[in-house]
């Protein structure tokens, strides 16, 4: 097993080679098996919403309560959200028919726009950690005018303030903006936009057959909206904020969270075509330490992306066993960082914004030995 800070060697196992090492079981997908976890996540998640709403007072004084119930259950309904996620990866079942009526319902009740998601997931899943195809996340390079932004920026405010600006932004406002804009999207498919595949949003995301799978996948998020807007309507505005916008930010806050920690760290690299493989853009995905709550809420999708990565229809009740076999085959490749969430993350939005070329694929970069070189260099 590799540490954060060592490199990927330049030989790399087959996709076959991966899929061997894995034993044949945990690739086996059962909807008596599955259906139980999405049960549990989503009525776990509609009795602490009815719970908060029965027993906690709409007050300005009871504001703290409604912050620990939003942290509470938006915690808990990304598991809802994690269930839907594996219908997109055809995990769930062995029907495709079935997978897409639980993945579209759960989603859309989550404002996720289901097949338009799944297209651009499985992008990111296709060319992870690709430099110019990559979906997601992608970072700048240096010399270019957006890397350029980026390091004046951080050089301007600061590391600290630079870096506070950046966790506030992505998990506050990261998710929408980025299924309204493709925020941290690559540069190869340009401004897109997860509810409206056609101009003036770039095409390059959606092909024509899938155009009219984003259109429906607007309809169940409009749909659930009305919804909102009719409990509003008879209830209260801040009803529907207190008891459902707040878990819907913090879902958010997560996803944010757990997509960039995945493939981002100071020693992770990015690779452009020449040097860019499947397998090795998907050992370029590191399982850090949740603990045990929230893998159990989250159904391990932290703690075992490496796997899920390497093949995205291992369920998730197999991931644990899938993930031993491939430290055990593999482990000058497997990636684990032991280091705590909140400092992983605080290390990652310092420095981790622009990369530059190195012997192992494009590597980030603060800037700093740029500018010493080239001082260096003029002295």
């Amino acid at each position: 097993m590799v540490t954060i800070s060592q490199s990927i060697p330049s030989d790399v196992p087959t996709t076959s080679e991966v899929k061997a090492a894995i034993p044949a079981h945990c690739f086996e997908r059962k909807l008596a098996k599955s259906l139980p976890y999405a049960l549990f996540s989503t009525v776990l998640t509609v009795a602490l919403g009815v719970v908060a709403l029965m027993f906690i007072p709409l007050t300005w004084a009871w504001t703290p309560a409604w912050l620990a119930y939003a942290y509470i259950n938006g915690t808990v309904a990304v598991g809802v959200w994690v269930v839907a996620h594996e219908c997109g990866h055809r995990a769930f079942a062995p029907t495709i028919k079935v997978q897409d009526v639980v993945g579209y319902t759960l989603h859309s009740l989550l404002l996720v726009p289901y097949f338009s998601w799944q297209r651009s997931h499985a992008i990111h899943h296709a060319k992870t950690n690709h430099l110019t195809e990559g979906e997601t996340h992608v970072p700048k390079r240096i010399k270019t005018s957006g890397g350029n932004r980026a390091l004046s920026a951080r050089r301007r405010f600061g590391a600290t303030i630079h870096g506070a600006f950046t966790v506030v932004s992505r998990l506050s406002v990261g998710w929408v903006l980025y299924l309204i804009v493709g925020a941290t999207g690559g540069p190869k498919r340009g401004i897109t936009n997860h509810f409206w595949p056609s101009r003036p949003f770039s095409q390059a995301l959606f092909p024509d057959r899938w155009k009219r799978k984003v259109k429906v996948s607007s309809v169940g998020v409009l749909v659930t909206l009305s919804g909102l807007l009719v409990w509003a309507i008879a209830g209260s505005p801040w009803q529907v904020l207190a008891v459902y916008g707040g878990p819907y930010v913090v879902v958010n806050a997560w996803l944010v969270l757990y997509t960039w920690l995945q493939h981002t760290d100071a020693d992770i690299p990015h690779y452009d075509e020449d040097e860019w493989s499947f397998v090795r853009g998907a050992f370029c995905s590191v399982d850090r330490p949740y603990g045990p709550i929230v893998d159990f809420l989250h159904h391990r999708i932290g703690t075992t992306h490496v796997a899920h990565h390497l093949d995205a229809k291992i369920p998730h009740y197999h991931a644990a066993e899938a993930t031993a076999a491939i430290k055990a085959a593999f482990p000058d490749l497997y990636r684990f960082n032991p280091t705590p969430i909140r400092r992983a993350l605080w290390n990652v939005a310092k420095t981790c914004h622009v990369v530059a070329p190195t012997r192992n694929g494009w590597q980030f970069t603060t800037g700093e030995d740029e500018s010493k070189s080239s001082l260096q260099h003029a002295a």
